[in-house]
């Protein structure tokens, strides 16, 4: 598909945000996935590797709070948006309510595999309650910064079969189903963030998102490993072993960092944008793995079912 430069065919009644490539056919759909039945097979359900099983679970845990901040932080900025972004808004809602609901479940499931994850959701709470802390253009680029991370992740894991090479099955359909749907919403934050700076000098704009951008992935590769290592410990592996199996894993093989390395850097680059890359092609290919269920529903709210009706009629099972 090609790098994307422009929103060409772009109508006059919605002009393109300064500075966006977002494609101007994109659009941003919810697949109601529903995998809170689906319980872990193996308590290391990653191909029964302990350093990828505690990399995606610790992963997993980020995403009911955060993306929930990310929701609210958006939603607040919607109102005064373009028509079409304004639209991509109310997608990107409604995809990550039904990503958190999913994910839910699926830190549920890691819980009853008899992991104990209260230590990385306060981290996670105490992140997020420092962020919120801030005024609302702070909240806006934190989250811009956070999003681009989880698109080039999203990206990688989808791209690189390895990641979930023998994982369990169902498990593997989720992952690939939220991954595609973060591709899918890459830029909408990053507009709104353009969008919400349209009046600054883009210097001013550049060194604000790219100080952010430090700060915030030193913060996320630091409390991801704490966590990674917290899991690992209870596995127990700890010492020398936990850190070069960590190693290992994320520069050598499958590397979900090393990977990941350039995408970040591009970040910095003068006119930047998520979609300069258009990759529609990975969402393609992850729906390959599943059935999509599209949403009929044009409510964002309406993709979160509420949770203690779901856990009753899909209760969890221990595993070993």
């Amino acid at each position: 598909m090609g790098n994307v430069s422009s929103q060409t065919g772009q109508s006059e009644a919605e002009p393109a945000i300064a500075g966006s490539a977002t494609p101007a056919d994109l659009h941003i759909q919810s697949r109601n996935r529903y995998f809170s039945s689906a319980a872990m097979e193996r308590r290391h359900w990653v191909g029964g590797d302990p350093y990828a099983t505690a990399f995606f679970n610790a992963l997993s845990i980020t995403f009911p709070k955060g993306e929930t901040f990310f929701m609210k932080v958006l939603k607040q900025y919607r109102d005064d948006a373009p028509e079409k972004l304004a639209r991509e808004i109310r997608g990107f809602v409604q995809q990550e309510a039904v990503h958190s609901r999913e994910h839910l479940f699926f830190n549920k499931h890691i819980e009853q595999s008899n992991y104990d994850i209260s230590r990385l959701e306060e981290t996670l709470s105490n992140v997020i309650d420092k962020i919120a802390e801030r005024p609302l253009i702070g909240q806006l680029v934190a989250t811009t910064c956070l999003e681009h991370l989880t698109a080039i992740m999203a990206a990688e894991f989808i791209a690189n079969p390895k990641h979930f090479e023998n994982a369990d099955e169902e498990q593997r359909k989720m992952w690939l189903w939220h991954a595609s749907e973060e591709v899918e919403h890459k830029g909408v934050a990053y507009d709104t963030w353009l969008h919400a700076t349209k009046d600054w000098h883009p210097i001013k704009r550049w060194a604000i998102q790219s100080t952010f951008m430090i700060r915030i992935s030193l913060g996320f590769a630091k409390n991801r490993s704490k966590g990674i290592f917290d899991l690992l410990q209870q596995d127990g592996i700890s010492g020398p072993r936990a850190w070069f199996g960590l190693a290992r894993y994320a520069l050598i093989s499958p590397a979900p960092f090393r990977h990941t390395v350039w995408p970040w850097f591009q970040f910095f680059l003068p006119g930047f944008h998520p979609w300069n890359k258009d990759d529609r092609d990975l969402i393609q290919l992850a729906e390959s793995e599943y059935e999509a269920a599209i949403m009929d529903s044009s409510d964002p709210e309406t993709a979160v079912t509420r949770l203690e009706e779901g856990r009753k009629e899909n209760p969890l099972s221990n595993v070993a």
